[in-house]
C-alpha cells in the first residue's frame, strides 16, 4: 500500500477518510445503476411491454452472476484489507491472484449451466409465451458473457482493497458508457431489440475488464493476477468464499426473491410483471447508494479492526449512519413526489404506468433506515465475524422476506407483493442493527481486556 492510501486510512479526519472511500463507491454505484436501467430504458423506448417483461424475468440471472463477482471481490477485498491492516503483505498476492481465477472458474460453471439448462431456468423464472423468445435470446448472450461480467465485478472490488477506490470506479465507468453508447444502436438503430441489449452488456464488461487487468498488471503495488501462484494453493480461496458469503448470499437472494416475486406477478399478468421491474429499476437508487457506501468504507472499517484502532472504527460507524439516514431520506422525498415522472422513463402503456406509479411510492416507504441495514451488515463483516453477518444477509431476502410475499400475495393480492418488501426492510434493518451492536461490544470487551 502506498503511503498516501495507508495515510487515508490511519491519518485523515474521519469525514475526509469517509468521504475519500464513499464518494467514489456512490459514483461506481450510480454508474452501476445507470448500467442495470439502460437496458431498460432503451428496451421501453420500443413500446412493447412483452420485451421489458422479458428483461425483468431474465434480470435475476444477472443478478446471480453478479452475486457471486460481489462475493468474490468483497470477500476478498474485506480479506486484502484486514491482511494490509495487519502488515502481512505476502498473503495479498495470493488472495488476488485467486480472486482473478476463482471469478473466470465460476463463470465458465455459469455459461455451462444456463446453455444446458435454458429451458428449465425460464420456466422456473416464470417465462410465459408472450415473451419467452425474447427471454431465451437475452438469456442466451449472458451466459457467453458470464466469465468476464463475473471477473469485472469481482476484480473491481478488490482494487478498492488497496485504497484504490477511483480506479474500480473508472473500470466500471468503462463498462457503463460503453454500454450505453452500444445500447441505443444495437436497439434503436439495429433493431436488434433484448439481443441488442443483451450484447451491449457483455461488449461493456469486456471493456471494463480490460482497464482493470492493465491496471493490476503495472499499477497495482500490491495485486497480482498470477495462474501459477492461484493454484499454487487453492484451498485457500475458501477463505475468501466464507468472507464474501454474505455479500453474495444478499444478491443471491436477491435474485431468488425477484424470481418468486416474478412467477406471483405473472399470475396478474404481462403489465404485472414489466410495472414491477420498472418500479423496482427507478427505486433501487436508494439502496444501492446505500449498499455502496457502506461497502466502499468497509476495507476502511476492516483495516481499524485488523489495527485494533476501536475509537476510530467506532467514530467510522457513527458518520456512517449520519450519511447514509441523510442520503436516504432526500431520495425517498424525491421519489415520492416525481413518481409519475420517473416510472415514465421505462413504461408507454397506460395502464402499467398507473401501476408502476402506484408500487414506487410504496416502495421507497424504506428508503430512509435501509442504511441502517448495510452498515450493521458491512460492520459485522469488516470485523471477521461472518456468521452474523451472513444471518443480517439471509434476513431481508430470504428468512423474512420468502414467507412474507406469499403470506402477503395471498392476501392483498399485487399490493401485499409490494408490501412484503416493506416488512422484511424493516424487521432485517432492527435484527442488524441488535447484532452489530452486541459485535461492537464484544470487541470492546476484548480489546480492552
Amino acid at each position: 500500500m502506498n503511503q498516501k492510501r495507508k495515510a487515508v486510512f490511519e491519518e485523515a479526519s474521519v469525514w475526509r477518510a469517509i468521504f475519500t472511500m464513499a464518494i467514489p463507491a456512490m459514483i461506481n454505484i450510480l454508474v452501476m445503476i445507470l448500467y442495470n436501467m439502460a437496458d431498460m430504458f432503451f428496451i421501453g423506448q420500443l413500446g412493447n411491454s412483452a420485451l421489458v417483461a422479458a428483461v425483468s424475468i431474465s434480470s435475476p440471472v444477472f443478478t446471480m452472476m453478479m452475486a457471486f463477482g460481489s462475493m468474490i471481490g468483497g470477500g476478498g477485498c474485506a480479506l486484502i484489507a484486514r491482511t494490509l491492516g495487519a502488515g502481512d503483505s505476502e498473503h495479498v498476492r495470493l488472495y488476488s491472484s485467486l480472486c482473478c481465477w476463482g471469478s473466470v472458474l465460476i463463470g465458465g460453471v455459469f455459461t455451462i449451466v444456463i446453455l444446458l439448462f435454458q429451458s428449465p431456468i425460464l420456466s422456473v423464472l416464470g417465462a410465459n409465451s408472450e415473451f419467452w423468445g425474447y427471454a431465451k435470446t437475452y438469456l442466451t448472450i449472458l451466459a457467453f458473457g458470464a466469465p468476464v461480467m463475473i471477473f469485472t465485478t469481482g476484480m473491481g472490488n478488490v482494487v478498492r482493497s488497496e485504497g484504490a477506490v477511483k480506479e474500480g470506479m473508472i473500470g466500471n465507468l468503462i463498462s457503463t458508457i460503453t454500454n450505453i453508447v452500444l445500447d441505443p444502436l444495437f436497439i434503436l438503430v439495429l433493431k436488434w431489440d433484448v439481443a441488442g441489449a443483451a450484447a451491449a452488456t457483455v461488449i461493456g464488461n469486456l471493456a471494463g475488464a480490460g482497464y482493470l487487468i492493465r491496471y493490476i498488471r503495472f499499477k497495482g503495488s500490491n495485486l497480482s493476477l498470477s495462474f501459477k501462484l492461484a493454484a499454487s494453493a487453492p484451498g485457500q480461496f475458501r477463505k475468501i468464499i466464507a468472507v464474501g458469503l454474505p455479500n453474495g448470499t444478499n444478491n443471491i437472494l436477491s435474485s431468488i426473491s425477484a424470481t418468486m416475486a416474478n412467477n406471483l406477478l405473472v399470475s396478474y399478468g404481462t403489465v404485472a410483471v414489466a410495472a414491477m421491474a420498472a418500479s423496482g429499476k427507478s427505486t433501487t437508487i436508494i439502496s444501492m447508494i446505500q449498499m455502496g457506501i457502506c461497502m466502499g468504507v468497509q476495507p476502511l472499517m476492516a483495516y481499524n479492526y485488523g489495527a485494533k484502532k476501536l475509537a476510530r472504527l467506532r467514530e467510522t460507524v457513527m458518520k456512517l449512519e449520519i450519511l447514509t439516514f441523510t442520503f436516504g431520506l432526500v431520495t425517498t422525498l424525491f421519489c415520492l413526489f416525481q413518481s409519475e415522472s420517473i416510472i415514465h422513463l421505462f413504461l408507454k402503456d397506460p395502464n402499467a404506468l398507473e401501476l408502476g406509479t402506484q408500487m414506487i411510492r410504496l416502495r421507497v416507504i424504506t428508503g430512509p433506515i435501509l442504511g441502517l441495514y448495510y452498515i450493521s451488515s458491512n460492520f459485522l463483516q469488516a470485523s471477521g465475524n461472518a456468521k452474523m453477518s451472513m444471518l443480517v444477509s439471509l434476513l431481508r431476502q430470504g428468512i423474512l422476506f420468502i414467507p412474507m410475499i406469499y403470506v402477503m400475495n395471498a392476501m392483498f393480492g399485487v399490493t401485499g407483493n409490494i408490501c412484503a418488501h416493506i416488512a422484511a426492510d424493516t424487521l432485517a434493518t432492527l435484527i442488524g442493527v441488535i447484532l452489530a451492536v452486541r459485535q461492537y461490544r464484544s470487541l470492546q470487551k476484548a480489546l480492552v481486556s
